[in-house]
C-alpha cells in the first residue's frame, strides 16, 4: 500500500456502506502524532457509518489501526457531523453526574 493506502482503504470501505457514495470525503493529515483521517458523509448516511451505539465506527477504527500497524503509523479517525445536523440531547437518565452538576451550576 502507498502512503495514502489508509485513505484509499477508508474511502473504499465507507463508500460500500453508505447510500450516497459520491458524498464521501476523506481528508488526510500527518503530524508528529501520526495520521489523522477526517471523514465526511451525507447527513442521511451518518447512522450507517456510526452504527448502533457506535459499533460500526469502532469496527472501522479497529481496521484502520491494523492498516496503520502494517505501515508503521498510528492512524486515527475523526467522523465529522454534517452541517445542519443537530444532535438531540441525551435523556437525563443517561447523562453523567458531571452533566448534572454543570446544569445545576448554570441554574444558580
Amino acid at each position: 500500500m502507498s502512503n495514502t493506502g489508509d485513505q484509499e482503504f477508508l474511502t473504499y470501505l465507507v463508500k460500500a456502506l453508505v447510500d450516497h457514495p459520491d458524498d464521501v470525503k476523506v481528508d488526510r493529515k500527518v503530524d508528529e502524532m501520526g495520521v489523522l483521517l477526517t471523514l465526511r458523509v451525507n447527513q442521511a448516511d451518518m447512522g450507517q457509518v456510526v452504527g448502533r451505539q457506535g459499533s460500526t465506527a469502532k469496527a472501522i477504527r479497529s481496521l484502520l489501526r491494523i492498516v496503520g500497524i502494517k505501515n508503521n503509523a498510528r492512524v486515527n479517525l475523526k467522523i465529522e457531523e454534517p452541517e445542519g445536523s443537530e444532535r438531540s440531547p441525551r435523556p437525563t437518565s443517561e447523562r453523567g453526574i458531571t452533566d448534572k452538576v454543570i446544569d445545576d451550576i448554570k441554574d444558580l
